[in-house]
């Protein structure tokens, strides 16, 4: 899992990680440099407005569960890593500014592209999946999503987001100024049938035992998820990949 070195969500890295570890997998994380620890968009932790639009309970205890495990705090380099020696990649999202460091680094995604030519179970939840739009396979020159479907944040979630909360954040909930969904659609062949937004939320979330609320799209060895409230289903499909 790699991570950049803040701002990353709360949720959509502690909650997999616990996930993945309650089943007996091991979870490597790595950062640019190596050696770093990561740390998290700290509002999502206090709450972005007025103590709201941040993690849930839990998923804030499963991140300081995270904080104190060793492999957090022993991370590897992006450029270090051999896709070989992992049967998995699990690219997590987050929107403010750190974030920028991860997805737009030309290191990763070279080694994600290595890692997606495997074969092996590649997940991506929300901003995360900036991260295979702007990597190029380098058998077609075009995306790995090229001929993909896939979901990704929808434009009405950033959106309503950003215009919610302008008048005290600022442009924190735009990372960049293209939308999340247009530069995924952008990254497809066909994107108004390969592009999946999925069922309007923007309040009620997935949790540990209700999946009502939670989206994601398969495609083959490839998961993809909208938001933390997708993180719980999206952890438990991609444990099911694995297996």
């Amino acid at each position: 899992m790699p991570l950049p070195d803040t701002d990353f969500d709360v949720t959509e890295v502690s909650v997999p990680w616990r996930m993945l570890v309650d089943a007996g997998h091991q979870v490597t994380f790595a950062t640019e440099r190596g050696g770093v620890v990561p740390q998290a968009d700290p509002l999502l932790l206090s709450g972005v407005l007025f103590g709201q639009l941040g993690a849930e309970d839990e998923p804030k205890e499963f991140y300081r569960q995270l904080t104190e495990s060793a492999e957090f705090r022993e991370t590897v380099s992006w450029s270090e890593l051999e896709a070989a020696d992992f049967d998995g990649l699990l690219l997590a999202g987050g929107h403010a500014p750190g974030m920028r460091q991860y997805l737009g680094s030309e290191v990763l995604q070279r080694q994600v592209g290595r890692f997606w030519s495997t074969g092996r179970p590649v997940g991506a939840i929300c901003h995360g999946v900036l991260v295979l739009a702007r990597t190029v396979d380098a058998a077609t020159g075009r995306s790995v999503l090229a001929d993909r479907r896939t979901t990704c944040l929808p434009k009405y979630m950033e959106r309503s987001a950003y215009y919610l909360t302008a008048w005290r954040r600022g442009r924190y909930y735009r990372t960049y100024p293209a939308y999340v969904e247009d530069e995924v659609r952008g990254a497809l062949t066909r994107p108004n049938s390969q592009f999946e937004r999925g069922p309007a939320e923007m309040i009620h979330r997935g949790t540990a035992t209700d999946d009502t609320h939670a989206f994601t799209v398969i495609d083959g060895n490839y998961l993809s998820a909208r938001w933390p409230g997708d993180a719980y289903l999206f952890a438990r499909q991609f444990i099911d990949l694995l297996d």
